[in-house]
């Protein structure tokens, strides 16, 4: 069994994930992966977070807060929904989640991902946002990212927060792409 070889393209992107984290590859022998730079998908300390969701539950021992149902997540332009949020926050220093000053150790999100920044967009089944890894990882049946015309279908979204280095695995099949040549920039 062969191992299909990347696919690299430059995909213009501006889609960033903000006070809440943004979205490598570990590919197995017949999977296939297309790979971009995504230069927005970096971390952005200086908006105010707005989360809204049908249910709360803060449990300080455990370091944790749940919500769930019709989450949405709204920082700049960058909007995450989901059917439930899970932020998890580092125990160091005495912080408590109910203080407000605790550090965000990693984000769950599950139930329909939506991820939206820009002109840019992102479903998945699940995903999990890592503060001290600089990581995104979005998984699903189908997990598509999209700029304006331009879709990128797969089952597995990761993306380096700090650098914008972006991957799209097939998870055993192939990596579907469209793209539209009226996105390109008229020079």
């Amino acid at each position: 069994m062969s191992v299909n070889p990347a696919v690299f393209l430059r995909i213009s992107a501006s889609l960033a994930i903000a006070g809440l984290g943004a979205l490598m590859i570990v590919s197995s022998a017949s999977a296939q992966a297309t790979s971009s730079r995504m230069r927005g998908l970096q971390l952005s300390n200086d908006k105010p977070i707005q989360i809204e969701s049908d249910k709360l539950e803060i449990k300080d021992p455990e370091s944790k807060a749940i919500f769930t149902g019709n989450v949405k997540v709204v920082q700049g332009t960058t909007t995450l929904q989901a059917g439930s949020m899970t932020v998890f926050y580092k125990t160091e220093s005495g912080a408590t989640v109910t203080s407000g000053n605790a550090d965000i150790d990693r984000i769950e999100v599950s139930n329909k991902v939506f991820l939206s920044s820009g002109a840019q967009q992102a479903t998945g089944d699940s995903g999990l946002v890592n503060m001290t890894e600089q990581t995104i990882v979005l998984k699903g049946e189908k997990v598509v990212l999209s700029e304006g015309n331009n879709v990128f279908v797969g089952c597995q979204l990761n993306v380096q927060m700090d650098t914008g280095e972006a991957q799209l695995e097939a998870c055993g099949g192939r990596v579907q792409i469209q793209l539209d040549p009226q996105s390109r920039k008229q020079n």
